[in-house]
Formats: structure tokens, C-alpha cells, sequence
């Protein structure tokens, strides 16, 4: 396959277009069920666990998230945070939930959080947000005795981006355990010639600063002790697989303690929805990291 900067504008909005690479469906139907799956796996989560909904994590109107928490008494919490997908410009924690309804079960607390996506938020605003979401969380919940974080294409990039973040310049450093990645995009700049940033309106200085490939001297730093697990599925696109293989060969070259899992049998929709079960490759994984399997 060409490298991107020698593809046409087409063939990149093709490969930057993960719904053309579903062999399950047509691309609009994919995203119809893929909302679908998400909405209603978080109202099965609503019903099966105690919730704080819209809790703030800053002053601005989207800085919310929502909390998921099982009926346990133990003080040996773990607690996954959640970012979405959506390109940075669709979903929200409203349908973001669905992870939880293994989770719960376990004893294991969720967060789904809410950000400002495009047009309202652009890329500088939504990292700062994930970033300060992560440090509410923490500051909430001090008992926690294992962080993680999760998240699906775009979330996964916001969660690269979390693991590459400059602690000093933040009242305390999280301790985040393990990082499931699914999906993600890692080099921002492929994505400024496509319709995805029609929205976004990055320049190629923002692309940079926001790029985990980027930053990965950083994440040394940060998040030495941090499990990493880069997951991409067997139908993303060659592009989108790309992106996570070469991520990943980034990583393990520092020395990072990181693993690739190629999920057969899945597209870049349904390697997330699939968390909803505990029987799920993923899932398992996510719980054999906690001890919890």
C-alpha cells in the first residue's frame, strides 16, 4: 500500500472512512446499528447498576461524566474511564455506558466522560478535557486501587493522548495501570487533507502538538507503568491498521510495557460494541489485567 502523502484525496477520505470496511453492512447501516448497540447497551447499564449521571468535571457545559457504580463494599476499587469514538465530532457519553454492564458485575466502577466534539470543541479544548477528567476522577475517587483507561477510535486517540500528558503542570499525576487503545488514529496529520477535519479545522502545527506518535518520548515519562494493549480489527481499514501497527512497534521499541491484539471476526464498529459481554476477547483481557478474571 502507498504511504498516505502519496494517495489521492479520495482514496485517503476512502481509507479514513471506517464504515466502507464493514463486510457486515452497507457503510450508512453500519453506523445506524453501531449508535444503536451503544445506546442500548448503556440503558441495559443504567438499569443494572447505581449511577451518578452528568457529575461536572469543569465549568464548561459539556465537561461532564457519567458513573456507573456496582453494589459493593470492598475498598479495593478499580475504575476504567471511558472515551468515545465519533471522530471527534459524533456520540457522546450518552451512549457510552455500555462497558459497564460486564464491568459492574466484577466490582469494577466506569466512567464514561463527556467532551466537547467538533464544531463547538476543536482538537487543543478536547485533549485539555480528557486530561482534566482524568484528574477529577482521581480526585473523587481516592480509594481507587487500579485506573484504566479505554478508548475506541477517536477516544483512543484522546486516551494516547492522556497517557502523554505533562503531569507537573497539573495538581496530581494519576497512576493509570492499563490502557486498552481500539482502533485508534496516533498521527493526526493523514487526517488534515480528509473531510473528517472539515469540521475540526486543524492546522498542521495543531496536528502535530496532537499526535501520539508525536509524543511518545513523553508517554515514557508519564506512564512507564502503564500495560498498554493496541487493538485494531481484522476489517479496519489498511490505513487504520497502520496506524495502530506502527504505534505500537513506537512503544515497544522505548521499552514500554505494551501488546498488540488483532481481533479476528471484527470491524472498527464491532470490536467496541462486542465489551458489552463478559465472554468478549476483549473483556477478558480488560478483566485478566484487574485480577478479576
Amino acid at each position: 500500500m502507498s504511504h498516505w502523502t502519496e494517495m489521492k484525496k479520495d482514496e485517503l477520505d476512502r481509507q479514513y472512512s471506517p464504515s466502507r470496511w464493514s463486510h457486515r453492512m452497507s457503510a450508512d447501516d453500519v453506523i445506524k446499528a453501531h449508535v444503536k448497540a451503544l445506546k442500548e447497551g448503556t440503558d441495559q447499564a443504567r438499569g443494572l447498576a447505581q449511577t451518578l449521571l452528568n457529575v461536572p468535571y469543569g465549568d464548561g457545559d459539556g465537561e461532564k461524566l457519567d458513573v456507573y457504580i456496582p453494589s459493593t463494599n470492598s475498598l479495593d476499587v478499580h475504575l476504567v474511564i471511558y472515551l468515545h469514538g465519533g471522530y471527534w465530532q459524533f456520540l457522546s457519553k450518552e451512549e457510552s455506558g455500555f462497558m459497564a454492564v460486564p464491568l459492574v458485575d466484577k466490582g469494577v466502577v466506569v466512567v464514561a466522560v463527556g467532551y466537547d466534539i467538533a464544531p463547538k470543541g476543536n482538537m487543543d479544548l478536547m485533549v485539555s478535557q480528557v486530561r482534566r477528567s482524568v484528574v477529577s476522577v482521581v480526585q473523587q475517587y481516592s480509594h481507587i486501587s487500579g485506573l484504566y483507561l479505554c478508548g475506541h477510535s477517536a477516544g483512543a486517540h484522546l486516551a494516547a493522548m492522556v497517557l502523554s500528558t505533562d503531569w507537573s503542570q497539573y495538581t496530581i499525576t494519576p497512576q493509570i495501570k492499563g490502557a486498552f487503545l481500539v482502533s485508534g488514529i496516533y498521527d493526526l496529520l493523514p487526517i488534515l487533507s480528509t473531510y473528517v477535519n472539515e469540521p475540526l479545522k486543524m492546522t498542521e502545527e495543531v496536528a502535530l502538538r496532537n499526535s501520539p506518535s508525536k509524543l511518545v518520548p513523553q508517554l515514557k515519562l508519564s506512564s512507564s507503568g502503564c500495560h498498554i494493549i493496541v487493538a485494531v480489527a481484522e476489517n479496519d481499514s489498511p490505513e487504520f491498521r497502520k496506524q495502530s501497527e506502527e504505534y505500537y512497534k513506537t512503544l515497544e521499541a522505548t521499552g514500554l510495557h505494551v501488546t498488540m491484539e488483532d481481533v479476528a471476526n471484527t470491524d472498527h464498529f464491532s470490536i467496541i460494541e462486542q465489551l458489552v459481554d463478559g465472554e468478549y476477547h476483549l473483556t477478558k483481557l480488560l478483566l485478566k489485567m484487574m485480577g478479576k478474571s
